[in-house]
């Protein structure tokens, strides 16, 4: 009995094994097909990089915050761990509306406060009182400009809420002189290997689809019936 339970294993296993050599070798019959859609996902990428996405620019300024002492005494670490914990509300104030609104205003580009905080982003390292302000635009020039219109604004507002006496430009934001997206390298890539993907698994999927008969082996399967004798095809040689 178990002699019989290890060879009906061996056999299933043999099938197993039939199956996955099947898949591979139609897999490798449709290399052409699986080319060409990793072909057109890529140069679908490209076009759409290249020739519809309008390219955006980034432009960066730094600004350190820190709370001097009136009477020159040093900084303490406390001080420091304090200015830590409020970079989470500085960027809040950065952010607000009623900075985005005074930056909106001054910068004379006829953005609105809205539109202004979609260009915007804010950043800050952990653990330091460091602040990074990043505008995108189509324009270069105009987004560095406005990446340093908003830092003046903000800084204002911060000292005006927080009582901090002083806030550092550390580095002013200047013109980007390539763009900052689309990143076209990436998108190529990134299509490609959807592109292949997508090929190779609508491949397998008709084929674990396709319930025609391809080998003996599917008449077994799929009437029960013990395979008596397989005639050939003269012309090509296969059964």
């Amino acid at each position: 009995m178990r002699g019989k339970i290890n060879k009906m294993d061996n056999q299933e296993k043999d099938l197993i094994q039939l199956d996955i050599m099947l898949l591979l070798r139609r897999i490798w019959e449709r290399k052409t097909l699986i080319v060409l859609v990793t072909l057109l996902f890529t140069a679908a990428s490209l076009a759409y990089s290249i020739f519809l996405v309008t390219p955006q620019y980034s432009s960066t300024t730094k600004v350190y915050v820190v709370n001097q002492k009136k009477d020159d005494k040093a900084i303490t670490t406390q001080d420091v761990q304090l200015g830590s914990l409020l970079v989470k509300d500085y960027k809040e104030i950065i952010l607000s509306n009623k900075v985005m609104e005074d930056a909106a205003d001054k910068s004379g580009t006829g953005l609105t406060a809205k539109e202004l905080a979609k260009k915007v982003s804010v950043d800050a390292p952990k653990d330091t009182r460091i602040i990074s302000i990043t505008v995108q635009d189509k324009d270069p020039e105009v987004a560095s400009e406005l990446a340093n219109t908003v830092k003046t604004v903000s800084a204002d507002q911060i000292k005006e809420v927080t009582k901090i006496e002083d806030v550092t430009t550390l580095e002013e934001a200047k013109a980007a002189t390539s763009p900052s997206s689309p990143n076209i390298p990436k998108n190529g890539i990134l299509a490609t290997v959807l592109g292949f993907i997508i090929a190779v698994a609508s491949v397998v999927l008709f084929e674990l689809l396709d319930d025609r008969v391809k080998r003996a082996e599917d008449i077994e399967e799929t009437m029960g019936l013990v395979l008596l004798g397989v005639v050939p095809d003269t012309k090509t040689g296969k059964r």
